[in-house]
């Protein structure tokens, strides 16, 4: 009798064995899945600063070169007249309270700015959700 319960102790135990080892393959899996996820998230985050920062020092130089060609050709314009200090007066003004609602808009951007791995975080959160049901 004691053999015979030796026995299916033994046939018991590669079947645990490979339940754990499956289980353990499934987890391996899904947090390979998830830190794919969290990589590709994180290397579009990467691309799109880039391009981001690329593209404002494009724009900031264009529309240095534009506002200043304009201000020497509005102050050109004045030269002959009195109101030459008026018209640089005007312009420093303008310039400083667009430079003022630039960065109050950058700054307002920057904190309104998407979660960042909100989707690998979702993803997360999913599974806990149906490993814990």
């Amino acid at each position: 009798m004691a053999k015979l319960g030796s026995q299916s102790e033994t046939h018991a135990s590669p079947g645990f064995l490979q339940s754990l080892k499956t289980f353990l393959g499934t987890w391996v899996d899904l947090l390979r899945t998830r830190l794919d996820l969290f990589t590709t998230e994180l290397q579009e985050e990467r691309l799109r600063l880039q391009e981001l920062v690329v593209l404002g020092l494009a724009a900031l130089l264009c529309l240095s070169f534009g506002v200043l060609l304009v201000t020497l050709f509005v102050v050109v314009i004045f030269w002959e007249s009195n109101y030459r200090l008026l018209v640089l007066g005007g312009f420093a003004v303008l310039y400083l309270a667009a430079g003022v609602a630039a960065g109050m808009a950058a700054r307002r951007k920057a904190r309104n700015r998407p979660k960042l791995f909100s989707q690998t975080l979702a993803e997360l959160a999913k599974d806990y959700q149906h490993l814990s049901s």
